[in-house]
């Protein structure tokens, strides 16, 4: 139903702009690789394991982009070391560690007998990914599917065993969904941490280890609730693929996943990450991991009310990169926020419109809705009632991912008998507004249809201008959250190679043709 009555050809012209916004950045991603896909790769092919502090993927990447042989692959490289020394990767990774080993000096194979080496090692890989994502329908079969909107939380002590005792004890409030924060700074290392970690700042590093943990302790927590528990963590940064890659193969069920933001806040180079962000949603869509994109976070340095159709905008970008790697709507988790000053006159009828109108232009995805933060108070009875707000306009527009807002966020990192409150409140305005999504309308040509319709054609306008002058122009402009990057600046933009001839992915094959991959 159209309630707010928006004109749908506009949203289709939208979407149309979006797709040629898509294609022309595509162009570029498809000719290229990073050196963090290439460890994707390697990770994927079974290579773990660190030699010192330096984990084995980056040695040997490194060793290839050292010698400008990265264009090729790692499959490639990799590949013809397992036919010249009928070792596995794993085997070759350590020999290569320990300098007993050089890829580049091996004597080269056909590249046929590469690829179907590779391949055969590859399909076991995919076939672990499918198992972890049929146990994950298993479990949602014998559970059942909670009735949305998932109640999301955070845990973010910096020791994954802390993380699991809160995490636990959020199970047992109530909560559906998991987040362990990643720790500060996490984003900008170009390599993945290893082991389990219990020294992070202001969150728990992201490692394959720290994975396995949570997710065995989330399902025995489930068990015991119930209850399927989703577990999500951040496959941001420049190490986005690889942790796609290790989420994958811990089962985890969401992970933060979006380019423009690592571009817009973490000034990571705008090539490198896009083709980053490709990877790690082909791998995220093939494992059935629900994706999160990052436009809140647009709306906590730009104004809400004057901004609003940048959220929009960027909704309709990101839907058309992840159809672009495969990733359903089903898994398109997109980004929007409350985040109006709450001294606004009419503010929550404009939320309200923001937020129906994500609903209404994209009906399939689990939208993920971010509580109040900018204006957030010191008064823990101010910071409440912000957050019953935004918890009633999550039920009455029918969001789907709904990430709890605290009551002292302003003043501290919540206590766990914060996060409970938050939890009774989200959990009482479900229940007393339970069907009143079905019930309303929105009054004709009133303050929220207008406002929708407003925000709309804004965005349309602004998704003409970016087709016109190309996406990385347009975020050197700074039309997102107000900051501008530069096109050749920004971290990790050295670790950009053109593909050779020979090169080869043999797990995007495998993950965009289905049918292969059975």
């Amino acid at each position: 139903m159209n309630k707010l009555n928006f004109d749908a050809a506009l949203a289709e012209k939208a979407r149309s702009h979006a797709r040629r916004i898509s294609e022309g950045v595509e162009r570029y991603i498809n000719a290229h690789t990073t050196v963090t896909v290439e460890r994707a790769i390697c990770r994927l092919l079974g290579i773990d394991g660190v030699r010192g502090d330096v984990p084995l993927p980056n040695i040997i990447v490194d060793s290839l982009a050292e010698n400008n042989a990265a264009g090729a692959g790692a499959a490639y490289f990799i590949g013809n070391a397992m036919m010249e020394t009928g070792l596995p990767p794993q085997e070759i990774a350590d020999q290569i560690a320990a300098g007993g080993m050089e890829l580049l000096k091996l004597p080269r194979h056909s590249v046929s007998e590469i690829r179907q080496v590779v391949g055969f090692n590859a399909k076991q890989t995919i076939q672990l990914i499918k198992a972890n994502r049929a146990k994950r329908e298993l479990f949602l079969e014998e559970y059942g599917e909670r009735t949305t909107p998932l109640l999301y939380v955070i845990v973010a002590t910096g020791n994954i065993f802390e993380d699991i005792v809160q995490a636990k004890a959020a199970v047992k409030q109530g909560a559906d969904v998991i987040a362990v924060i990643r720790s500060t700074g996490q984003s900008l290392l170009d390599y993945v941490p290893y082991g389990a970690t219990t020294e992070g700042f202001g969150g728990t590093f992201a490692t394959q280890e720290n994975f396995r943990l949570m997710r065995a302790a989330l399902d025995e927590a489930g068990a015991a609730a119930g209850r399927y528990i989703r577990l999500c963590n951040y496959c941001s940064g420049l190490c986005m693929p690889e942790i796609a890659a290790m989420g994958a193969l811990e089962r985890l069920d969401v992970m933060l996943n979006d380019a423009l933001y690592g571009i817009l806040f973490r000034d990571i180079n705008m090539r490198r990450t896009m083709i980053d962000q490709h990877f790690s949603r082909v791998i995220n869509g093939f494992a059935g991991v629900i994706i999160n994109t990052g436009e809140d976070n647009y709306l906590t340095t730009a104004d809400a009310v004057e901004e609003a159709h940048t959220v929009l905008a960027s909704q309709f970008i990101n839907e058309r990169f992840a159809l672009g790697a495969g990733v359903p709507k089903k898994q398109m988790g997109l980004g929007h926020a409350f985040e109006i000053d709450p001294s606004v006159r009419n503010g929550f009828l404009f939320e309200l419109a923001h937020a129906q109108l994500s609903r209404e232009i994209f009906p399939e995805a689990p939208l993920k809705y971010m509580p109040p933060t900018k204006y957030m108070t010191g008064n823990i009875f101010m910071g409440y009632a912000m957050n019953t707000l935004f918890n009633a306009v999550t039920v009455m527009t029918g969001q789907s991912i709904h990430l709890l807002g605290m009551l002292t966020e302003a003043i501290h990192t919540p206590f766990m008998s914060d996060r409970a409150l938050a939890i009774e409140n989200a959990r009482y305005i479900y229940n007393t507004m339970a069907d009143l999504n079905g019930e309303i309308m929105f009054k004709e040509d009133g303050i929220i249809q207008r406002r929708a319709n407003e925000v709309l054609g804004k965005a349309c306008d602004l998704l003409a201008e970016i087709e016109r002058d190309g996406l990385f122009k347009t975020l050197e402009k700074g039309a997102f959250a107000g900051v501008r990057r530069d096109i050749n600046g920004g971290k990790g933009g050295q670790g950009v190679f053109e593909k050779e001839s020979l090169y080869f992915n043999p797990f995007e094959e495998l993950m965009l043709d289905r049918e292969a991959a059975i």
